[in-house]
């Protein structure tokens, strides 16, 4: 079974120094105080589901990945390689994402993806080493870092919900280029992390939970 989801221990001095710093954090997380980002201790089930999840809508990611979960039981590298490929593609996977989670699957099967040491990397370090990984770049290992390591200053800024979310929130719903989110960013640091869940939040109020 997957592992139990946990709420990351810097939570509370996170949403206190991004309140203090910027008056928009300060509303979205008055907004939302009986939810917050939870991790899992599944490095596959992580990296699975984020694949699942690369460039289409949250509800259509929770769609895909649940007609999955019921077929396989539970999502494990052994349950994805012991089934076809158009059984796979008949839960809602394009042909390309079906190789992308069989060769993560192999990777976990055969012992190739281990994060046990990865904990002490830098994000940078941990990205270069998925993005070696088929299907998986950067995007899906920022996802990783989020859900996974619990990194508290990440910003994926090819997230389609952080762009939207600042446009809305900071720019009358205009997109700005990344330098002037970077800039913008410097005000969430080093909470940047949480500072795009309250964002995605403020798109979609159902946590996505990679």
């Amino acid at each position: 079974m997957s592992a139990p989801l946990e709420r990351p221990d810097y939570w509370t001095q996170a949403i206190t120094e991004l309140a203090a710093a910027d008056p928009v954090m300060a509303r979205l997380i008055a907004l939302y105080p009986d939810v917050n980002l939870r991790t899992r201790g599944d490095a596959f089930h992580t990296l699975a589901r984020s694949i699942v999840g690369q460039q289409i809508s949250v509800k259509a990611a929770d769609s895909v990945w649940n007609k999955l979960a019921t077929f396989l039981g539970d999502v494990t590298s052994r349950a994805v390689l012991g089934s076809s490929v158009d059984k796979l593609r008949a839960c809602g996977l394009s042909q390309r994402k079906v190789e992308y989670l069989s060769d993560l699957a192999r990777h976990h099967h055969e012992g190739r993806l281990d994060p046990s040491a990865w904990h002490d990397w830098d994000d940078e370090a941990v990205i270069k080493e998925l993005v070696s990984i088929r299907g998986i770049g950067r995007w899906t290992a920022e996802m990783f870092l989020i859900f996974y390591l619990a990194r508290p200053d990440v910003l994926p800024l090819d997230d389609i919900g952080l762009i939207r979310g600042i446009a809305l929130h900071y720019h009358q719903d205009e997109r700005k280029s990344k330098a002037e989110l970077r800039e913008l960013a410097t005000l969430w640091q080093p909470w940047s992390s949480v500072a795009t869940w309250y964002l995605w939040r403020s798109l979609d109020p159902v946590p996505v939970e990679y």
